[in-house]
C-alpha cells in the first residue's frame, strides 16, 4: 500500500501538507533530499546516481489541511479541510528501468456543507468524519458514468425531503448551553442526517476512470457530558479510527491480504464505541472508562486507552465479528466462536504521568508523555458557552517545540501466547465454583488467539504452530467448561471439543472419574457424548471406557442406551453387561428398538435361543419399521465405507425378506440413499466388481412396489431390466432364490404388467435356451408389458439380448410395439413366428391402429400364401382369420379394393358374402 510518511506542518503561520517518500534511506546514512510538487515530472529529480535519496512531496491545497488519514489497504490519502475532503490516489511512477518512485494524484473532492472535520479516517473506500460531537461514516461505491461526455460533472447526494428533527436551535446565550438532542441513524436511515455531499472528480478522464457515488452508513450525534466526571466543554469526540481485518492467513496466500471486515472506533471522554461497518452496520461494544480518556488506539486484539495518569488495555470483539463474516455457519455443531455480545473487560492498567498521545505498531505501544505542572483544579474550571462547529472555538496551544519535559516511551505488549497462558491460569481460580466468569475469561483468551491467527503478520512457522496449538487448547478448555457447568449454552461443548482435535477417549479421561459411579454429569457433557457416539467416528473405545459410558447413560438418559450401544465406538462393549442394562430399561420403557438391540447383543453373546425369543416378540412388519429408529443396527460406516453389521449378516442367512423390507423402510424414511443401499448389499453378499447379488435385485423389486418418484422409478426399472438382460444373455442363474416371483410382482406392483397373450403363446412354443431362466424372462416381459418404463431409455440395456430364442423375439417385438413400429413387429413375427401374428394383431392393432390389418397384414399374408402355396397351412389359416376381421371393419367396396386381383374367387367369396350381409352395398 506504499511506504511513506505524511505530515501537516506549520511554518510562518502557514500550513503545509507534505509526504516523505523513501525516508528509510536517511537512517542508512544518506543525506540526499529532493523536494518536488505532487504530479510534476520526476526525471530531473532522480538521476542515475541519486537513487538513494529521500523525497519531500508538496501537496498544495486551496484550504489549510486540518486532519489527514492514510488507507492501510491501498495507500490512498484523505485530507480533511473546512467543508470538504480531498482524496489523493497513490501511484507508482517508473522513472527508468531501475527506479520506481511513489507519487500522488488528486482524484476526488467531497464537499461537505457546514462541517469542519476534527478527525477523518479512510480505509477501503470507507470514510469516517468527526466534529466535536458528530460522527458520519460514508462509503464510496462505483457508479456508472454519467450521460455527459466528460464524465466530470459533480454528482450531488442530498438528504431526503424530511430530515430528522434534531431539536430546535436557539440563539447563543451567556447563561446557557443550547445543544441538539442525540441521534443514532444506521444504514439507509443515516441519509436523514441533513448533511448533503457533493462529489467533484478532479482527475483526467480516461477509459479506466472510476466514478463514485456516496452511500451513507452511520450518523451519530452526541450531547455534552453532564456526568460528575466531566464538563460540557470537555465533551468532544476523539480517536476516530477505521480498522481492517483480513482473511485468515493460511496456505500459499499468506502474504496476500484480502479484506474481510471493517470496524470503526471513536470515543468520548468517558465512553468509547466500536461499530462494525463492513457487511452490516451495527454497534459491537461500548467501553466505559473509569476516568477521563485522552486518546485511544484500536488493534485487532486490544483497545489501548490513555488517561491523564494511566495506560489502560481492554479486550475487543473484532475477531468474533470477523470470524462470522468469514464463515456465516460458524455457530453450528461443528464450529463455534464466543459471541460478539460478550462483555468486554479490562486486561491491564499501567500508571504513567501525563500521557498525551498514543499509537500502535505490531507489538509496540508508543506513548508521548509530558508531565503537566499546571494546577489541575484551575484547568478544570469551565465557563459555560455554546458548543459550535466554528473553527475559532478551538483554543490555541503552545507547540511542543517551545516546551520541555516531553518523553517518548515504547511499551512492548505481552506476547499473545504468554498473555493467553496468564488468562487461562487466572481462570482456574473460578473453576471450582463453576461460575460464568471462568467461561468469560477463557472466551477472552480464545478470541485473543483467534485474532492473532487472523493477523497476516504472524507468518513465522514456529509462531504459527504455537498459536494453533494454543487455539486447540483453548477450545478444549471451553469444551470442559460447557461440559462441567450448568449453563444455558451447554450445547457449545460439542463444537469446541471438535475444534480442539481431542479424541472421544481423551475427553472421557478429562471429565470422567474412575471411582465415582454416582457422579452427576451436566447436560453439556451428555450432549457431547450422545452426539459423538451417534456419529461415525473412526475410534473404538476400550471395554472399560465403553462400560463407563453405559453407566453414565443408564443413570442420566436411559432412553438413549439402545442408540449408544449401536455406535461404532462401542464395538468393544461387553455384550453381557449391555444386556443387563437393557433388561433393566425394558421393564420401564419397552420399545422395538430396544428389543432389536437386545437381539443384536444376543448375537454377540452367541445365544441364538435368546436371539430368536427377542425376534419373536414383534411381527416382522413391526420389526422392519423398528430399524428406522436406529439404522446402525444394520449398517455402520468406517472411514466413509458402509459396513454391514453382524446383525445384518445373520438376517441375510435366516430372514432375507426382513432384511430387504427393513432396508426399503430405511429408504422410505430417508435413512439410507439408493447408492448407499447398493454398496450395503454388495458388501453384505461379498460381490466384487460389477456383479449384482440377487438380494440387491430383491431390494430394487421391493422398492418398485412403494416408489412414487418418477425419476427414481425410471432408475430402478432400468436397473432391474439391465440385470435381467445381463443374466439371460450370460446364461447365469441368481446367486440366491428370488424373494418374489413374477406373479407376486404382478399382483403387488403396477410397474409389472400382465403378460400379453401373444407373448405367452410364443413362449409356449418352447425354446431350449429359454427354459433355464423362466423368472428373469417373465419379469422382463412383465416390465415391458406395463406402461411404466421408458422404452427409449431401456433400448441400450436390451442390446445384449439376442433375437434367436423366443424370449429374445418377444422382447424385441414388445419394444417395437411400444415405440409404435407395428409394421416392423409384423414383419418380424411373420418371419420368425407366423402362428402368433393374428394373436398379436388382435391384441395390438386396435382403435387408431386398425388400418394396419388391411394396409399391412392382409397384403403380407396374401403375398406369403401365394409364394408358399398349400405347403404353409399357418399362412392360410392366418389369412382366413385376417379376412374375417377386415370384412367386419370395412365397407364392401373398400373390402373389394383391398383384395388381391389375382386371388381365387372361391377362397375370398365367403368373406365377401359375410361383408355384404353385414352391410348391403349402396
Amino acid at each position: 500500500s506504499g511506504d511513506y510518511l505524511v505530515t501537516i506542518e506549520e511554518k510562518n503561520k502557514a500550513t503545509f501538507l507534505r509526504a516523505y517518500t523513501n525516508w528509510r534511506c536517511m537512517s542508512a546514512g544518506s543525506s540526499r533530499v529532493c523536494v518536488r510538487m505532487v504530479g510534476h515530472k520526476m526525471e530531473e529529480s532522480y538521476g542515475e546516481t541519486l537513487k538513494e535519496q529521500m523525497a519531500i512531496v508538496e501537496m498544495p491545497l486551496s484550504d489549510p489541511p486540518l486532519c489527514v488519514s492514510c488507507c492501510p489497504v491501498d495507500g490512498n490519502l484523505l485530507v480533511g479541510c473546512k467543508n470538504k475532503l480531498v482524496m489523493f490516489c497513490l501511484k507508482y511512477v517508473v522513472v527508468n528501468q531501475n527506479l520506481t518512485v511513489l507519487d500522488f494524484e488528486r482524484s476526488l473532492i467531497l464537499h461537505v456543507d457546514n462541517v469542519i472535520p476534527a478527525e477523518v479516517a479512510f480505509c477501503a473506500r470507507h470514510i469516517a468524519i468527526t466534529t466535536e460531537l458528530d460522527v458520519l461514516i460514508l462509503k464510496l461505491e462505483l457508479a456508472q458514468q454519467g450521460a455527459d461526455n466528460s464524465g466530470q460533472r459533480a454528482r450531488r447526494v442530498t438528504a431526503l425531503e424530511e430530515p430528522v428533527d434534531t431539536g430546535p436551535l436557539q440563539l447563543e446565550s451567556d447563561e446557557f448551553v443550547i445543544c441538539q438532542k442525540p441521534v443514532e441513524l444506521l444504514g439507509e436511515e443515516s441519509k436523514l442526517c441533513e448533511i448533503p455531499i457533493t462529489l467533484e472528480s478532479t482527475g483526467l478522464a480516461t477509459e479506466g476512470t472510476e466514478y463514485f457515488q456516496v452511500r451513507y452508513l452511520l450518523f451519530r450525534r452526541f450531547t455534552p457530558d453532564q456526568s460528575p466526571f466531566g464538563f460540557c466543554e470537555e465533551t468532544k469526540l476523539h480517536s476516530l479510527q477505521l480498522l481492517p481485518v483480513y482473511q485468515t492467513a493460511l496456505g500459499e496466500t499468506e502474504n496476500k491480504r484480502e479484506l474481510l471486515s471493517l470496524f470503526c472506533f471513536f470515543s468520548l471522554p468517558h465512553v468509547g464505541y466500536l461499530y462494525s461497518v463492513g457487511k452490516s452496520v451495527e454497534l459491537i461494544s461500548t467501553y466505559k472508562y473509569s476516568e477521563k480518556s485522552e486518546q485511544a488506539v484500536l488493534t485487532p486484539q486490544f483497545l489501548h486507552v490513555i488517561t491523564s495518569e494511566s495506560l489502560q488495555c481492554f479486550t475487543v470483539r473484532c475477531s468474533a465479528a470477523a470470524a462470522r463474516d468469514e464463515d456465516p455457519y460458524i455457530d453450528t455443531t461443528v464450529k463455534a466462536c464466543p459471541p460478539v455480545s460478550l462483555d468486554v473487560c479490562t486486561l491491564r492498567m499501567q500508571l504513567f504521568i501525563g500521557p498525551r498521545a498514543i499509537c500502535h505498531f505490531k507489538n509496540h505501544v508508543i506513548l508521548l508523555i509530558k508531565a503537566d505542572t499546571e494546577d489541575i483544579t484551575e484547568r478544570r474550571k469551565a465557563t459555560r458557552r455554546m458548543l459550535s462547529r466554528k473553527a475559532d472555538s478551538i483554543k490555541s496551544r503552545k507547540t511542543p517545540d517551545s516546551e520541555s519535559g516531553w518523553n517518548l516511551y515504547i511499551v512492548n505488549t505481552v506476547p499473545t501466547v504468554q498473555l493467553y497462558r496468564e488468562m487461562v491460569d487466572y481462570s482456574r481460580t473460578y473453576e471450582n465454583v463453576k461460575t460464568e466468569s471462568c467461561i468469560h475469561l477463557l472466551s477472552e483468551a480464545h478470541l485473543l488467539v483467534r485474532a492473532a491467527i487472523m493477523d497476516p503478520s504472524f507468518l513465522k512457522p514456529d509462531e504459527k504452530e504455537e498459536l494453533l496449538t494454543a487455539f486447540r487448547e483453548s477450545c478444549a478448555f471451553l469444551g470442559d467448561c460447557y461440559s462441567r457447568f450448568d449453563t444455558k449454552d451447554y450445547h457449545l461443548a460439542l463444537p469446541y471439543y471438535r475444534m480442539s482435535g481431542l479424541s472421544l477417549t481423551e475427553v472421557l479421561e478429562r471429565l470422567v472419574s474412575e471411582d465415582d459411579e454416582t457422579h452427576k454429569y451436566e447436560r453439556g457433557f451428555l450432549f457431547y457424548l450422545a452426539h459423538s457416539l451417534n456419529e461415525d467416528l473412526n475410534e473404538e473405545l476400550s471395554q472399560e471406557s465403553a462400560t463407563k459410558v453405559l453407566q453414565i447413560f443408564y443413570l442420566a438418559e436411559p432412553v438413549q442406551l439402545p442408540h449408544i450401544l449401536c455406535s461404532p465406538c462401542m464395538r468393544n462393549v461387553c455384550p453381557l453387561t449391555a444386556m443387563k442394562y437393557l433388561q433393566k430399561i425394558e421393564k420401564i420403557m419397552p420399545s422395538v428398538v430396544l428389543t432389536l438391540t437386545k437381539a443384536s447383543m444376543a448375537l454377540k453373546m452367541g445365544d441364538l435361543t435368546l436371539y430368536e425369543r427377542e425376534m419373536e416378540s414383534y411381527k416382522e412388519t413391526i420389526l422392519a419399521f423398528g430399524f428406522t429408529g436406529q439404522p446402525k443396527l444394520l449398517r455402520q460406516r468406517k472411514e466413509g465405507v458402509v459396513i454391514p453389521t453382524e446383525f445384518a449378516v445373520h438376517l441375510k442367512e435366516t430372514q432375507p425378506g426382513l432384511l430387504v423390507a427393513a432396508t426399503v423402510t430405511l429408504y422410505e424414511n430417508s435413512k439410507i440413499e439408493l447408492e448407499e443401499a447398493d454398496t450395503f448389499f454388495k458388501t453384505l453378499c461379498n460381490s466384487s466388481g460389477s456383479a449384482v447379488p440377487q438380494l440387491l435385485v430383491d431390494f430394487w423389486e421391493a422398492l418398485l412396489v412403494v416408489c412414487s418418484q418418477e425419476e427414481v422409478l425410471q432408475e430402478l426399472l432400468l436397473r432391474v431390466t439391465s440385470q435381467y438382460v445381463w443374466r439371460i444373455s450370460k446364461r447365469l442363474l441368481p446367486d440366491t432364490k428370488p424373494l418374489k416371483t413374477t406373479e407376486d410382482l404382478i399382483n403387488s406392483c403396477n410397474h409389472f404388467g400382465l403378460i400379453f397373450p401373444w407373448v405367452t403363446f410364443i413362449m409356449s412354443l418352447g425354446s431350449p435356451s429359454d427354459k433355464d431362466y423362466p423368472e428373469d424372462i417373465s419379469k422382463l416381459q412383465s416390465i415391458l408389458c406395463s406402461q411404466s418404463i421408458n422404452v427409449t431409455s431401456a433400448l441400450p440395456f436390451l442390446e445384449p439380448l439376442s433375437e434367436d430364442g423366443n424370449a429374445g423375439l418377444t422382447i424385441h417385438v414388445l419394444c417395437s410395439t411400444r415405440l409404435g413400429k407395428y409394421e416392423e413387429s409384423l414383419d418380424l413375427l411373420l418371419k420368425r413366428c407366423p402362428e402368433a401374428v393374428v394373436l398379436y394383431a388382435q391384441h395390438e392393432l386396435k382403435d387408431d391402429n386398425r388400418a394396419v390389418w388391411w394396409n399391412k397384414l392382409l397384403p403380407e399374408l396374401c403375398k406369403r400364401t401365394r409364394l408358399s402355396g398349400n405347403y404353409c397351412p399357418v399362412h392360410i389359416s392366418s389369412l382366413k382369420e385376417t379376412l374375417s376381421v377386415v370384412a367386419m371393419e370395412l365397407e364392401l367396396r373398400d373390402f373389394l379394393n383391398v383384395l388381391p386381383e389375382d386371388g381365387t374367387a372361391a377362397f375370398f367369396l365367403p368373406h365377401l358374402l359375410h361383408c355384404s350381409q353385414r352391410k348391403p352395398l349402396t
